[in-house]
Order: structure tokens, then C-alpha cells, then sequence
């Protein structure tokens, strides 16, 4: 089966997430459509997360009700920070019948030449890319396939600080996953 692969702190996995993987397997040649969840992003301050076994969680009752999607914890159990092409030869050896792509933000293309191994994960892997703010799609390659998606602005952040403030967050959340958030307090 052909992968894509969607990594993210989902912090919290919100509609956005949803709507972008819902649009790859149905748009485009992949089968599934795994969301990575990333223990630690090595951009970003790890004090601000929830504990990663929350956030799979809030992962797992998002997609709950889609056959294409799974939640990947693969992360998890690497050293940390992890780097993506570390996780993605690491499930390439784990599930060799399987071919996995890169699914990214266009936004990520500007700074892509600075991952690790950034050559190896075009050559052996590719990239979905799917239009963000700010993007452009001048970069050109061969392993290289830009997906039509709508353009959604929808970021944890703004969630977050909402539920903090005490805002609705309706219809930014998959409703089993802004009850597993109210039920436990998060941000608040």
C-alpha cells in the first residue's frame, strides 16, 4: 500500500489535520493516511505539550470513525529529539510492503533544505504537499506532488489559547476529542 505519512506535535489534532488527510486519500493515489504523532519537535519548546500518550489519544478518537486513517506512535520509542527521516526508514524497515510518502505543508518548503537528510527523503520517500499561507510551489522535483486542498488557517495555538480563555472551540475539534479535553482540563 502507498502511505502518507502526516507527522505533527497535534497538540491538539484539530479539523484541519482531518480535512488535509481526508483530501489525500481521496484526491490523490494513497491508501492510508498516518498521523505521526511526534513526542518532540525538535522546533518547538516541548514545555507547551501535552504528554504524548494524551495527544495519541486525542489522534485516535479523531479518526476513529475513518477506515484510510491510523495514529503512528512510532516516534515514541526513539531517541529524542527524533528527526522525520530517522521515522520514516524506521517504519520503511518495520513495514517493507509498504511505500511511504511525506505529507507536508507548503509553509515547511522554504526551510526544507535543512532537515536532516533532506536529499534522502525526496529520493527515497517524496513529498504530498498541500498549500498553506505563505507558500509558493517553486520547488521542483521529481518525488515532488502538490495536492489540491483547501487552504485552512487553523492552528493549535489559537485552540488552545480559546479553551483557555473559555471560548467554544466547536467545529475546530472532532467533538470526541474536545470531550476527552474538557473531561481532563487541558489548557484550561
Amino acid at each position: 500500500m502507498k502511505i502518507g505519512l502526516f507527522f505533527g506535535s497535534f497538540n491538539p489534532i484539530h479539523i484541519g489535520h482531518l480535512i488535509i488527510g481526508n483530501v489525500m486519500v481521496d484526491q490523490t493515489d494513497l491508501d492510508e493516511v498516518w498521523y505521526v504523532v511526534s513526542p518532540q519537535n525538535p522546533f518547538k519548546n516541548p514545555k507547551s505539550l501535552l504528554h504524548e500518550i494524551d495527544r495519541i489519544r486525542m489522534v485516535e478518537l479523531s479518526i476513529a470513525d475513518h477506515f484510510h486513517f491510523r495514529a503512528c506512535d512510532a516516534e515514541f520509542h526513539m531517541p529524542r529529539p527524533s528527526y522525520t527521516i530517522d521515522t520514516l526508514t524506521l517504519l520503511s524497515d518495520k513495514h517493507p510492503q509498504h511505500d511511504f510518502k511525506l505529507i507536508i505543508g507548503g509553509d515547511n518548503m522554504k526551510h526544507f533544505h535543512k532537515w536532516k537528510n533532506a536529499e534522502q527523503v525526496l529520493q527515497y520517500y517524496g513529498l504530498y504537499i498541500y498549500p498553506r499561507p505563505g507558500d509558493s510551489k517553486e520547488f521542483e522535483h521529481e518525488n515532488v506532488r502538490y495536492v489540491e486542498a483547501p487552504l485552512i488557517d487553523i492552528s493549535a495555538t489559537f485552540i488552545r489559547k480559546s479553551i483557555k480563555n473559555g471560548f467554544s472551540v466547536k467545529y475546530l475539534l472532532h467533538p470526541a476529542t474536545e470531550e476527552y479535553i474538557m473531561d481532563k482540563k487541558f489548557f484550561q
